[in-house]
């Protein structure tokens, strides 16, 4: 079986065609071809995504990026056995657009489409590792399995029972994680994309390794359920900065200041997320945990997840993508595509849904 996957829920223009072949519960995948146009230069200059710009964009990145995928994979269109494209969560005109392009190749080659959960997709993004080829072993006995979500637009806890059924036990009430760190970002003069700017200063500040007298909130860190809420921590940025502008409207001028409110700022934040997951862990008795989205290539996310589970003596094994498919990308929804044919969800209506949920 040849997918050819289509992604474009923000600002990447994604696609990768894999071949699928199952050998008792292995399931192994070969990439023939994968591709992605990135959209950063263009949404720089705004400090974020602009959806009327990421739609033209991808209309006008969709057929380009087709031709180069179907250049590597050495095919043509008429051996895709099936499409899989993302149907949402996203910004809906960015969906619109792969699905427009999806349903024509269907309907002028004959191609079942089958629509994919953009989240599902960031489930199934630790699978593929270096090389062409991997395997997806569902003989393991990886159940029950948590994964942490977390992006620019989402921050959630899903609870994986056997037979992939999703139970989202956490959500942010407000910001995501990764909204978060860009909007804090911003407020620091940092360039976009900001997470990666925050964590590079904060690590600076971690090896000065020098005591901070800049203390943030934790927010909902000991609530009763699993839920996160990140926009008060970026509004108690946001007043620090004020008062420290007061004394020295300057302030924002010297880079040490803007390192101890990186290192803080970020601290604060994987603290919270370490915190509600390693409980969810122990609660839920979990062999496996996922951690998948933009965030999860945080280094002092990983870090400091690895060790909370050392040190609370947990056997869970934990799962983290490999760097360039931490992003969004077509391989993730080829594989959530696979077994969504699989679970015959090609029955689910085509359409953009920005708020679907798993």
């Amino acid at each position: 079986m040849k997918i050819l996957a289509i992604e474009t829920s923000c600002d990447e223009t994604a696609m990768a065609i894999v071949e699928v072949k199952k050998d008792g519960k292995k399931v192994k995948f070969k990439i023939l071809g994968s591709e992605i146009s990135s959209q950063i230069a263009i949404h720089a200059p705004y400090g974020g995504v602009f959806p009327a710009l990421a739609k033209r964009e991808h209309i006008k990145n969709l057929p380009i990026v087709f031709e180069k995928v179907l250049k590597q994979a050495k095919l043509k269109i008429e051996k895709i056995n099936h499409i899989a494209v993302t149907t949402g969560p996203g910004l809906e005109p960015a969906l619109w657009t792969g699905i427009v392009f999806a349903k024509e190749l269907a309907l002028k080659y004959d191609i079942p489409i089958i629509p994919v959960n953009h989240m599902e997709g960031h489930v199934f993004s630790i699978f593929p590792k270096k090389g062409k080829a991997f395997t997806v072993d569902l003989n393991q006995k990886i159940f029950p399995m948590l994964s942490l979500l977390v992006s620019g637009g989402h921050t959630e806890l899903i609870l994986v029972k056997d037979g992939m059924k999703y139970k989202k036990i956490g959500q942010t009430r407000d910001d995501a994680s990764g909204e978060a760190f860009d909007k804090v970002a911003r407020m620091l003069d940092l360039p976009y994309p900001g997470g990666p700017e925050i964590s590079r200063l904060a690590d600076i500040e971690r090896e000065n390794n020098i005591s901070s007298d800049i203390i943030l909130p934790r927010p909902m860190i000991h609530s009763k359920d699993y839920d996160f809420s990140f926009s008060g921590l970026k509004t108690a940025v946001l007043y620090l900065i004020r008062d420290l502008q007061k004394e020295n409207p300057n302030v924002l001028e010297d880079i040490n200041i803007k390192q101890k409110i990186a290192r803080e700022f970020e601290d604060a934040v994987v603290e919270v997320l370490v915190y509600k997951t390693i409980k969810a862990i122990k609660e839920y008795k979990i062999k496996t945990l996922i951690v998948g989205g933009g965030v999860s290539a945080n280094k002092y996310l990983q870090e400091m997840m690895l060790k909370k589970i050392k040190e609370n003596k947990l056997k869970t094994k934990v799962h983290f993508p490999s760097r360039e498919l931490t992003g969004d990308n077509a391989l993730m929804i080829a594989i959530a595509g696979y077994f969504g044919i699989k679970n015959k969800k090609s029955r689910s209506p085509i359409k953009a849904n920005g708020n679907l949920q798993l």
